[in-house]
């Protein structure tokens, strides 16, 4: 009973004891408010950022496309990232669960049966061999005390990494919510230059066929022929590449979304069925490094560094043992549990690391400069993360303006090329006056839908430079 009741008070005693090296802080939030020099609500043309705002949970609902919504939540549900980041949390756990066993005693059940047969040597001149059995039963009970803590620095160490791992998927949720929003978008913008690239090889096939009929007439030469001929060509070259794009891209979309590339893909994106988000929100400073993963993550690396010293310093203290033995021996099988046979030993044991060439000593230094290596990770990815918004704001300022001036262009130029070609009927213009303004229409047409494209592209980067909105 008194055994029982010491081993009990030395258990709560090492569970209760503070535990040696430094006890983790989390790193103070940023005090600034802004990203950039001047804040900017409105970048223009239809959107405005509202800053300290928090998205929602499905950002990419913002876009409004249902097809959009479908498609990344099947992503989220059939993406094998996201499934090994699953059993990546898994692990950890696993391995925080087990980092536990030592703050209990440890049990063993021990069984052996012997049959041993002498050599019968002798200093005397009688030499008498023999044989008998021996068999004993016994249960072994060890238990280490945490007296320093070094078991609760490794199981906080191993929750710290489960962290990390719950952090990662987190990341990658994101980004592969990102990456579908962007692959549907330039799916979309392939689609609309295929669309205006099919347009302006009817207009130029149109004209082709007027001038072969003017050329029978006189009203036009085989050089106008040969170079109205040579354009449309040449814009007949621009498909077979865009088409394959296109088909990649459809490749691209079917992977992220657990799919191979010979499953039909249902859902298709046009341009015009993609909203741009009008309200978008823009997390303050304080707010992205408590919801971006990737912050997040480096945070519990940085916990995960601050306990391994503790683990360190502990491996340098003093480490007791105590153990005890019970059970039964006897020559004979029948004989085992009969009064008499049984035994016990108690023990305890201190061992004090003496000299052991600075090995933890310098295991100590070297877990000190993990902390210092994780803390300069993690002031890296935030200086990164906010790089990242800024770069997004600066980005959607720009797109309003080029998306604006983009508009503004077509209509000019195919107001120049609508003239031009009602100029061609009168003869007061050349071919080639005509073929440059063809072109001119063509580019301003495919500028305009690439200025759209990156506007909608670099609202999933803000979306995704935030980090996403609310976490589940």
């Amino acid at each position: 009973m008194h055994r029982a009741l010491c081993l009990n008070a030395i258990i709560a005693v090492s569970l209760s004891a503070c535990a040696v090296g430094p006890d983790f802080v989390v790193p103070a939030a940023p005090q600034t408010t802004r990203f950039t020099p001047e804040v900017t609500a409105s970048p223009g043309a239809g959107q405005k950022f509202r800053f300290g705002a928090q998205a929602s949970q499905k950002w990419w609902s913002a876009f409004h496309s249902k097809h959009l919504d479908a498609l990344i939540e099947e992503a989220l549900a059939r993406n094998p990232t996201l499934e090994a980041a699953e059993a990546a949390i898994r692990i950890a756990q696993f391995e925080a669960d087990a980092a536990r066993g030592p703050l209990f005693p440890q049990i063993n059940i021990g069984s052996a049966s012997n049959y041993i047969y002498s050599s019968g040597y002798s200093t005397t001149t009688t030499v008498t061999q023999s044989a008998y059995s021996f068999f004993s039963k016994q249960v072994n009970v060890s238990f280490s005390p945490d007296i320093w803590g070094g078991t609760r620095r490794t199981i906080e160490s191993l929750e710290a990494q489960k962290e990390v791992a719950t952090y990662q998927k987190q990341a990658a949720h994101l980004t592969l919510a990102a990456d579908v929003a962007k692959a549907a978008i330039e799916e979309a913008t392939l689609r609309a230059e295929i669309a205006t690239t099919r347009k302006t090889i009817g207009l130029e096939q149109q004209r082709l066929t007027l001038l072969e009929r003017q050329l029978a007439f006189g009203a036009a030469t085989s050089v106008d022929i040969l170079s109205q001929q040579t354009a449309l060509a040449q814009s007949r070259q621009t498909l077979p590449a865009l088409e394959t794009r296109l088909a990649q891209q459809r490749n691209l979309l079917a992977k992220l979304a657990g799919r191979n590339p010979y499953d039909a893909l249902e859902e298709s994106f046009e341009l015009v069925e993609l909203s741009l988000p009008h309200d978008m929100p823009v997390s303050l400073p304080a707010q992205i490094v408590s919801q971006r993963p990737d912050l997040k993550a480096a945070e519990a690396q940085m916990h995960a560094a601050s306990a391994r010293i503790g683990i360190a310093v502990a491996a340098r203290l003093p480490n007791v043992t105590l153990t005890g033995d019970t059970g039964s021996s006897a020559f004979k099988m029948a004989q085992l549990f009969a009064p008499g046979t049984n035994f016990y030993t108690l023990a305890g044991n201190i061992a004090q690391p003496v000299l052991d060439g600075a090995t933890l000593l310098n295991k100590q230094r070297a877990a000190e400069a993990g902390l210092d290596e994780a803390e300069a990770r993690y002031k890296g990815a935030v200086a990164n993360a906010f790089q990242n918004v800024a770069d997004a704001l600066r980005a959607l300022q720009g797109d309003a303006l080029a998306v604006k001036e983009a508009r503004i262009a077509e209509v000019t130029s195919r107001r120049y090329f609508d003239k031009i070609r009602t100029q061609e009927n009168f003869g007061t213009v050349s071919q080639l006056a005509v073929i440059d303004a063809q072109r001119a229409y063509l580019a301003t047409s495919i500028a305009r839908v690439r200025a759209e494209s990156q506007r909608l592209s670099d609202s999933v980067a803000l979306f995704l430079a935030i980090g996403g909105g609310e976490t589940a």
